[in-house]
C-alpha cells in the first residue's frame, strides 16, 4: 500500500468514527451547535462571501457525517447564523457562539462539534490561521483544551 492508498484508509477510519460519534448526539442542540460552528468558520476572516456560503453549504451537503441531519433545516440554521453576521458581525458571532456554548459541560458532543468544525474548516485543503483562531474560541466557548485538537 503507498503512502496515499494509506493517508486515505486513515482518512476514511478516521471519518467513519467521527459519523459513528455523532450518531449518538444527533439531537436539536447539537445540530445547531454544529451548524453554528460551520458558520463560525466560514466567517473566521470577518466577512462570509457567497463564496464561502456555497462552499460551506456543498461541504455540509455532500458530507457523511453532516447527512444524518435534514438538509433543508440545516441550511436554514446555516443561512440564520451568516445572515445576522452580515447584518451585524459581532451579534451574529455572539448568537452563534451561544447555541455551541449549550454543549458547554457536554465533553463528548463538545469534542465532536470541535472536530467537525476543524473538518470542516480543512475541506478545502486549507485550514488557514483565521479558521484556527475560530475553532480555538469554538474550543474556549465549550471549556474543550484546543492542544488536543492540534490547534
Amino acid at each position: 500500500m503507498g503512502f496515499f492508498d494509506d493517508l486515505k484508509a486513515k482518512a476514511s477510519e478516521i471519518h467513519g468514527k467521527l459519523t459513528d460519534e455523532v450518531k449518538k448526539f444527533a439531537n436539536k442542540d447539537f445540530h445547531e451547535a454544529v451548524v453554528a460552528a460551520c458558520a463560525v468558520i466560514a466567517a473566521a476572516d470577518g466577512d462570509v462571501s457567497s463564496d464561502e456560503k456555497k462552499k460551506m453549504m456543498g461541504f455540509m451537503g455532500v458530507n457523511e457525517t453532516m447527512k444524518l441531519f435534514d438538509k433543508h433545516k440545516t441550511i436554514q440554521i446555516f443561512t440564520k447564523y451568516t445572515d445576522q453576521m452580515e447584518f451585524d458581525f459581532d451579534i451574529g458571532r455572539d448568537e452563534a457562539m451561544n447555541s455551541i456554548a449549550k454543549l458547554n459541560g457536554k465533553d463528548n458532543e463538545s469534542r465532536a462539534v470541535i472536530r467537525l468544525a476543524c473538518v470542516i474548516g480543512a475541506a478545502d485543503g486549507d485550514f488557514d490561521d483565521d479558521e484556527k483562531a475560530a475553532a480555538r474560541e469554538i474550543c474556549k466557548v465549550l471549556d474543550v483544551d484546543p492542544s488536543a485538537f492540534d490547534l
